[in-house]
């Protein structure tokens, strides 16, 4: 859990330093940062997420890397569903929501088309189907 912690660390300060730029293994995807409060302390998280933007709303992935289980951060959602978003330099206050059947399959499979290792994760992930959750823009 530390490595993961460390690594997201590292993630956020050079999206931070770089304008929403990152390298590594997000080297020229869309990332953003997610500003989320935990389900049960309330307490302030962010995580680095890829996105794919879907008309005005992002979509985020619940892949945890394949991992048979959700991710905090989308048990997270699902309680606190008002959060924030940082993209380049800017903020975008959101509302979460899981994305329809209707809505998931084209972008899920778009998704794989853009980065191809979301189709590796589906299959470790197997049989949990990775959520997709959208964040509306809010006023």
């Amino acid at each position: 859990m530390a490595d993961m912690e460390n690594f997201n660390e590292q993630v956020i300060k050079e999206f931070r330093e770089n304008e929403g730029e990152v390298g590594g293994m997000f080297e020229g995807a869309s990332v953003l940062l997610l500003h989320h409060a935990g389900a049960k302390t309330g307490t302030q998280r962010v995580s680095p997420l890829m996105y794919q933007q879907v008309g005005d709303s992002f979509a985020i992935f619940a892949s945890k890397g394949g991992a048979p289980t959700n991710p905090d951060w989308y048990h997270n959602l699902a309680a606190h569903p008002d959060a924030t978003i940082e993209l380049g330099s800017g903020t975008v206050k959101v509302r979460a929501r899981v994305a329809s059947p209707e809505e998931r399959g084209p972008i899920w499979e778009k998704q794989k088309t853009l980065a191809p290792g979301f189709a590796g994760y589906e299959t470790n992930a197997a049989p949990r189907q990775i959520p997709v959750i959208l964040l509306d823009p809010v006023a």
